[in-house]
């Protein structure tokens, strides 16, 4: 009986460069920018060289993975989720969990992304999907935006602000940072209630 070797179909240029996308995200959460090609090349179990036939460069592949990876659309869906009749204080402190959550997640991505930023190679899809996270988290604080007194997307500007400062700041504290004492000290301050 004649042994048949079973020919393994190439994959597509475009299949190549998600599933070394793919390969590759795992790796800078682990290691940041400094993940080096060969590790990639292993973990997506191809020669070192297959890299370069669909991407131009290392940095380029780091690119394109850190842009994945930070796709806003998992956090932008559960805040489109949250339901819009409860009271602004609780909606609020779900938002700052799931805030916190995709920071915490993302730190060693952020890292990496503020490497790119520094470099330049920063593309403006990281940009836009900011702007798409700042939009959706405005949108949760819109129904009862009368109770505040700064309009709905400064107040969420404000919320990230102090979500990333508290993930990546070098005084940062989340493991004692729920959402709803997020919540309390973006609406309420720091005075006791009662204080003048």
């Amino acid at each position: 009986m004649e042994n048949k070797r079973r020919r393994v179909p190439a994959l597509a240029p475009e299949e190549r460069r998600a599933a070394l996308i793919d390969a590759t995200i795992p790796l800078l959460h682990q290691h940041g920018v400094d993940v080096s090609t060969r590790q990639i090349a292993q973990a997506a179990g191809v020669a070192e060289g297959t890299i370069f036939g669909v991407f131009e460069t290392k940095t380029s592949l780091v690119v394109c993975s850190v842009i994945k990876a930070l796709d806003p659309e998992g956090t932008v869906a559960a805040l489109a989720a949250i339901d819009r009749s409860r009271p602004l204080r609780e909606r609020l402190a779900e938002a700052a969990e799931l805030i916190h959550a995709r920071f915490l997640e993302n730190a060693q991505l952020m890292a990496a992304a503020r490497k790119l930023v520094i470099t330049g190679e920063l593309p403006k899809q990281l940009i836009a999907n900011r702007e798409i996270l700042h939009a959706a988290l405005t949108e949760v604080i819109t129904e009862g935006a009368d109770q505040l007194r700064r309009p709905p997307a400064a107040v969420a500007s404000l919320l990230l602000l102090f979500c990333g400062a508290n993930t990546y700041g070098p005084f940062g504290d989340p493991d004692n940072f729920s959402g709803e004492e997020t919540v309390s000290l973006l609406l309420d301050g720091l005075l006791r209630r009662g204080t003048q």
